[in-house]
């Protein structure tokens, strides 16, 4: 999955997460159904590993560091951006735009990077 789509994503998934807390404030009785998005995310990122069966212990560990590193980093990365671009706007006191409003202009930025 390219970093353009995993930050997509990640996006949709703490987009998600504003919604649900919003209705647990608006009804705290209320179930709220959670879609599964960040099952899905990993499912998709997260490559299978075939080990041979005579491995090591190290051996698998060895292998499960190199297949699984490079998603674990791309989505920590994408996680981690938007939480400073999230922070950023909360510290520098902005009033006039949600948290919402900066998911939206993580999501476009990176769409605009896709189409251009």
């Amino acid at each position: 999955m390219e970093q353009r789509e995993s930050m997509q994503r990640v996006v949709g998934i703490l987009t998600e997460a504003l919604e649900m807390r919003r209705q647990v404030r608006e009804n705290p009785d209320a179930t709220i159904r959670q879609t599964g998005a960040v099952a899905s995310l990993l499912e998709e990122m997260l490559p299978r590993i075939q080990l041979p069966a005579d491995a090591s212990a190290r051996e698998v560990a060895d292998i499960v560091t190199q297949e699984l590193g490079p998603a674990i980093v791309q989505i920590a990365s994408c996680f981690a951006f938007a939480f400073v671009q999230l922070a950023e706007v909360h510290d520098a006191g902005r009033t006039d735009v949600s948290a919402a409003d900066v998911l939206r202009s993580i999501s476009l930025h990176f769409h605009q990077r896709a189409d251009g």
